[in-house]
Order: structure tokens, then sequence, then C-alpha cells
């Protein structure tokens, strides 16, 4: 009984050795050494432009409800009850890849490298100049405004951004957080503009992300938490090394049963 006492012990104390590792705790918390301040972010440049494949809903809306229904689409959304993830598609008026929609008795609109209320402004000016409706209201919104965060969080997901205004420690939090095991100083923001796309690293670890201009994200941008030192190093260990020490125990459970007989 007492060599099963002490093969017990020995199997107890592998695992916790295995599994268990010294981490530091500045490596996971963010913000260290943070004290009560002051940043001034650029709310000036939060509004994104349209780029190409974005989705648009437009409505019109004026004194004469009958003249602007012609100019309304109805949006529909619906989610694929197969994804695992809240992907969900939309019908509105989609920029093509020269960077224009298709409105109805206007045509062709630009849309690309222009901003939301550029976009507005230029439909309700063509509406009034062409004597289509009489002072105009125009609303534009996205419907397909959103990010993706993948990588070392609790759930990894694309999440969609029905306010069009979204923070990176807001998408990090409805990702579930990041893990233990997440590396919090060199996490990737990946960001295509005008076709070209930038690769962007943050630590959050220190307060730079309240002065950064990525602390507000964009559509389409996409987050990825690498997995750190320890998380990397345990699963190296464990691949390379638990067959071996199962073996072992497994030829010492079976010395152990023959001398206790």
């Amino acid at each position: 009984m007492k060599l099963n006492n002490i093969l017990t012990t020995v199997v107890v104390f592998l695992f916790l050795s295995i599994f268990t590792s010294c981490t530091s705790t500045r490596d996971v918390v963010y913000f260290n050494n943070v004290k009560g301040t002051e940043f001034l972010g650029e709310v000036g440049n939060l509004e994104p432009v349209i780029q190409q494949n974005d989705i648009l809903s437009i409505s019109v809306t004026s004194l004469n409800p009958a003249a602007t229904e012609i100019f309304n689409v109805l949006d529909v959304n619906y989610r694929n009850s197969n994804a695992t993830s809240n992907v969900s598609q939309a019908v509105g008026y989609l920029v093509d890849q020269d960077g224009y929609i298709l409105f109805p008795f206007l045509g062709k609109v630009k849309a690309a490298g222009l901003t939301k209320k550029e976009v507005k402004e230029s439909i309700r000016m063509e509406l009034i100049n062409r004597k289509l409706l009489l002072d105009p209201i125009v609303d534009l919104r996205y419907l397909n405004y959103k990010v993706s965060v993948l990588g070392e969080v609790g759930r990894p997901s694309v999440l969609t951004v029905p306010n069009e205004k979204i923070t990176l420690l807001e998408a990090l939090s409805l990702a579930g957080d990041l893990t233990i095991y997440a590396n919090r100083d060199n996490v990737l923001l990946i960001r295509e503009e005008q076709g070209v796309k930038k690769l962007t690293r943050i630590n959050l670890t220190t307060d730079e992300l309240f002065t950064s201009p990525y602390y507000y994200l964009k559509s389409n941008d996409i987050i990825y938490v690498e997995p750190n030192k320890t998380k990397i190093q345990n699963a190296g260990f464990a691949r390379q090394w638990l067959p071996v020490v199962f073996s072992g125990l497994s030829v010492a459970v079976i010395a152990i049963d023959r001398l206790t007989r």
C-alpha cells in the first residue's frame, strides 16, 4: 500500500510540473502602472471611408411619401443557421469594384473613397437638381460593418457592429477576453484601406493604446492574438514527452503490482 501511495504522489507531482509554469503577473495584466490621467482621442477621424464591396442601406424621406417610395430598397437581414458564428447576410447597395452603387433614377453614384456624409449629400443634391424630390432627407448606414477576433481569446468570432463604432477593448470583451495564454504585448491588427493591407502590433501591457489611432477599430479590421511562450512550451513538452511518461508509468505500475503480491 505504501508503494501505491508513493506512485500516486509521483503521478500528481508529474502532472503539476507539466501543466504549471511560472508566469509573471506583468505578462497577464493590462496597462501596467497606468495612473489616473486623461487621454485625448482623435474623435474627428472616426468616420470610416466607404470601400469596394461595402454594403450600404440607403433610405430617403420627404414631405411626399408616395414620391419617395421608389427610392427605398427593402433591406433584408437574415442569419445563417448553419454557421457557428453570428455571420449575417444583407441585401442593400453593393459598392462595386469601380467604387459605384446603382441608385434608382440616379444611376451610378460614386461611393468608394467618400464618407457617409459625402455620399448622403451627393444623393440629396442629385435628387434636388433633377427635381425628383423637394427637400429630401437621405440616411445611410453600413450593413456589413464587422470586425474579426481570433487567436487566444475566449470566443473567436466575427462581430457585427450595429452602431458603426467599436474600440479594440470592446471587441476583445465581446470575444470573451484574452485567455491566460495570450501574448498581450504583441497583438496584431490587420487593416485594409484602399486595397492596401496594413499590419500593426499593439502592446496592451502599456498605455500606448489610448493615444493610438488604432484605439477605435474600422470595418473589416482583423485582430489576431498570439499565444505566449508558456503555451507554446507546454504544448511542445506535452507532445514530445507525455507518450514517454505514460509508457514509463505503465511499466512502474506493473512492477509495483508484482512486488506487492
